[in-house]
């Protein structure tokens, strides 16, 4: 019995169906009273195993409908044939592929390959490419980055995505897995939020803090320590001026050496992506008063912090 679209067994019609896709029936897991019929397999004709044919897909659908490009994605690509329909008289081939993807699509699927292969290489999530791939087809769209590469914007796309979706990585870090410099970045950065109108958070040092510390091998104690020192220091204004990741930089440097495991100014520097004097200058700031920012519960010897 069918009402509103919905088929259901007349006698019990909370109980759950039981699809027979080789029957094509379905089925009351109750009384077994077949329900309806002509059920359509949606799953493919055929088992793929990972050794046969080199891998090879033997999908006829093509990929997934793209909705973020303008065209339907709706097209049939005429493969390559030796039999003798497949020419005229003169030897030409009667079916020919003609290129369907208008260049606006063009630069839009390069510049979402550019996204992809940039989030691949620093391990970002699915979530951040959706965004960053939707930031640029607006921006794409509204023609404001005019005079820009392609790369540059995608780059710059990624960076807000990131710093929006909670998990902001470094100019330094964006730089590193794309072909473009901080400073064509940070330009388009500026131009992207004025032209979409939107804003991204303000960075702290709690954003970068437990990814420095695990890239560096810190046991939780002296990321716990780090991190509160660096937030004592910021809401003391004990480092006006300096950028939130040179003051981690420095916050772990001061935590590590109150610890067993002290590093060099140039192990965080590589991590952080600071350089060790820009370390050194937030933790001369920080050293005189340090027995306000670690945490009350730390037992701090300030014999054990070099004073650069």
């Amino acid at each position: 019995m069918a009402s509103g679209g919905m088929i259901f067994c007349p006698s019990h019609p909370d109980a759950p169906l039981v699809d027979d896709y080789r029957a094509g029936d379905q089925i009351c897991s109750e009384c077994g009273l077949v329900v309806g019929d002509r059920v359509v397999d949606v799953g493919s004709e055929w088992r793929t195993f990972s050794n046969e044919a080199g891998n090879a897909d033997p999908s006829r659908v093509g990929a997934s409908e793209n909705t973020l490009l303008n065209g339907t994605n709706l097209t049939t690509m005429i493969g390559p044939s030796t039999s003798g329909v497949s020419f005229d008289e003169n030897g030409g081939t009667v079916y020919k592929n003609r290129q369907t993807m208008s260049s606006s699509d063009r630069t839009l699927v390069n510049a979402f390959k550019e996204i992809s292969n940039m989030a691949d290489r620093i391990n970002l999530p699915r979530t951040i490419v959706d965004r960053a791939n939707n930031l640029f087809k607006q921006v794409h769209d509204g023609k404001n980055l005019k005079g820009h590469s392609t790369d540059a914007s995608a780059s710059a796309c990624l960076y807000i995505s990131c710093r929006q979706e909670g998990v902001p990585r470094t100019f330094k870090e964006i730089c590193a897995v794309s072909k473009i410099g901080k400073k064509e970045i940070g330009r388009c950065f500026k131009l992207i939020l004025k032209a979409l109108e939107t804003s991204v958070d303000i960075i702290t040092t709690s954003d970068f803090m437990p990814r420095f510390c695990s890239n560096l091998g810190l046991p939780s104690m002296v990321q716990r320590a780090a991190s509160h020192i660096g937030r004592k220091a910021v809401e003391l204004d004990i480092v006006p001026g300096r950028s939130p990741i040179s003051v981690a930089a420095a916050a772990i440097y001061m935590a590590s050496h109150a610890s067993d495991k002290k590093l060099t100014k140039k192990e965080i520097g590589d991590i952080a992506g600071v350089a060790d004097v820009t370390i050194r200058q937030s933790y001369e700031l920080m050293y005189p008063r340090a027995t306000e920012l670690f945490p009350p519960d730390f037992k701090l010897i300030i014999s054990q912090l070099p004073q650069r």
